[in-house]
């Protein structure tokens, strides 16, 4: 790949080829590797999406030096630039690859869900280690992209679930793992969110885009529409085409523990319910289902015989205030919500439970588990630490470096987890459990004749005292080519996104 000094603004509107071939910078003022800088000294970190988690973040990275901020509401961030009065601002994100690029060693993404792939993607093809907040993107194919992106270019990755940094993580794997609740036979999860706007029709009609945004820029690969208040700053997330839910925003900090200490892959099957789906807006509430086949542990569980498999296992998930039953023996009068959700695993000798991010975890036996200590701990996980062992990582080669707690060699498969829920919901009208082909990103049981309609406006009016319901309705499109477009975007023109690496 023929490397160059210059990125335009136009190599980044291009074919993925025309990209691929620009995004290959390496800032001339680090040692050798992919803007690997020595540990001693700090890195040059830019910001894009820096009005909500991202000033957050950057907070926690105050050891380092924020040289560049971009979002593209500038009222919203002006308490940003406020605070980094040194940094170059800008609102659209290629331009400042495009004029920093030289100078920048890292980013941190924290956008609306739908541009976070686009942004990290472009970041990790110049060689720029990437911190991006969770969901880690909007798709499956995405999330399979910054995967394979990260790998290639042997840069230092974190997602920005710091739960998965903490304590709590920790003692549910090792807990897991030494056999305290035996073996694991189903888990429960769920989270108190939305706290959001969430089933809604879309707002009609549009308004005017205030000065201080950009609106083009906000909309970015996702199909254009009138600008509203409802919709940015913040409430984005209610919206499908900006972001995924409650699922997406809470299930990557309450099931990483599920993920990661009962070594999930790819489902094999998944099915959703919900409240009045609609096409433009996530549901109140919801349910999923996924299930997931047997799998060989990498470290033997106590209590299993040599070799034997973890066997299969269904994850269910709720939202919008629905919670699991209670197993019998709860305690009475303890609630079940702790940090915003929590996570029941069910087992053949006990029963783990924890809250969100992981936090707390007990077992409704009353035993105190006294398992061995085999994860790695990191000091103040959620006060900083996820962040700041984010750059220590960069500041390590590739040859040594040791892996963040979500990293995207395990992140990416965990948000394809994720966002599998939000197919199965948006594909539930289909009204069967859907089999999944993780490996090839597809559905095997979707008929090529079965169509799909979704509700675009809900009426409700009252006449003479009598309810009259009245729904407006998609046209009938094909199921197959409805899921193809949610499993991998086509993006608007002219954004677009690196090649997947082979």
């Amino acid at each position: 790949m023929k490397e160059t000094n210059k990125i335009t603004r136009r190599g980044f509107l291009g074919t993925s080829a025309v990209a691929a071939a620009g995004f290959s910078i390496v800032p001339s003022n680090t040692i050798a590797g992919l803007g690997h800088k020595a540990p001693s000294d700090k890195l040059n970190i830019a910001g894009v999406g820096i009005g909500g988690m991202g000033f957050a973040n950057l907070k926690n990275m105050e050891t380092e030096n924020i040289v560049g901020l971009c979002d593209v509401d500038w009222k919203y961030s002006q308490p940003v630039f406020d605070h980094y009065p040194k940094a170059q601002k800008y609102k659209d994100w290629r331009k400042m690859y495009d004029e920093m690029g030289k100078d920048i060693d890292a980013v941190v993404i924290a956008t609306a869900d739908h541009t976070h792939a686009i942004t990290t993607a472009h970041a990790i093809t110049m060689g720029k280690h990437v911190y991006t907040q969770k969901p880690l993107t909007h798709t499956v194919y995405e999330s399979r992209l910054l995967t394979k992106l990260a790998d290639k270019y042997k840069v230092a990755t974190q997602m920005g679930n710091q739960g998965s940094s903490g304590e709590g993580v920790n003692l549910v794997c090792e807990w897991l793992a030494n056999g305290e609740i035996g073996e694991v036979t189903k888990v429960e999860a769920f989270t108190d969110r939305p706290i959001w706007p969430q089933g809604l029709n879309r707002p009609e009609p549009g308004q005017w885009v205030p000065e201080t945004l950009d609106w083009d820029l906000f909309i970015g690969p996702a199909p254009m529409r009138p600008f509203h208040p409802l919709y940015t700053p913040w409430n984005w997330r209610g919206w499908w085409d900006f972001g995924t839910g409650a699922l997406g925003d809470m299930a990557c900090h309450i099931l990483h523990p599920v993920f990661v200490g009962l070594e999930l892959g790819y489902p094999t099957k998944a099915q959703g319910s919900s409240t009045l789906l609609l096409n433009d807006c996530a549901p109140n509430a919801q349910m999923v289902k996924l299930t997931f086949p047997e799998r060989k542990p990498k470290r033997a569980w106590k209590g299993m015989k040599a070799g034997a498999p973890l066997k299969e296992l269904e994850v269910i998930w709720y939202d919008g205030g629905i919670q699991p039953m209670k197993p019998k023996g709860w305690p009475a009068g303890k609630n079940m919500n702790d940090q915003g959700g929590g996570v029941i695993f069910h087992g053949t000798k006990d029963t783990l439970i924890c809250g969100c991010y992981g936090v707390n975890p007990w077992l409704l036996s009353g035993r105190k588990p006294e398992a061995p200590k085999f994860r790695r701990r990191i000091e103040k996980a959620t006060q900083g630490g996820h962040e700041q062992d984010w750059i220590r990582a960069c500041k390590e080669s590739p040859e040594s470096r040791v892996e963040t707690a979500s990293a995207f060699h395990e992140a990416g498969p965990f948000n394809e987890m994720v966002v599998m829920g939000v197919l199965a919901v948006r594909l539930q009208t289909l009204n069967k459990e859907l089999l999944w082909d993780g490996p090839n990103m597809k559905f095997t049981n979707i008929n090529a004749d079965e169509k799909i309609r979704i509700v675009v406006k809900d009426g409700f009016e009252i006449h003479d005292g009598h309810p009259t319901f009245k729904k407006d309705w998609t046209d009938p499109v094909l199921a197959s080519e409805f899921a193809a477009q949610l499993i991998k975007h086509n993006y608007r023109a002219p954004w677009s996104l690196p090649e997947m690496p082979a």
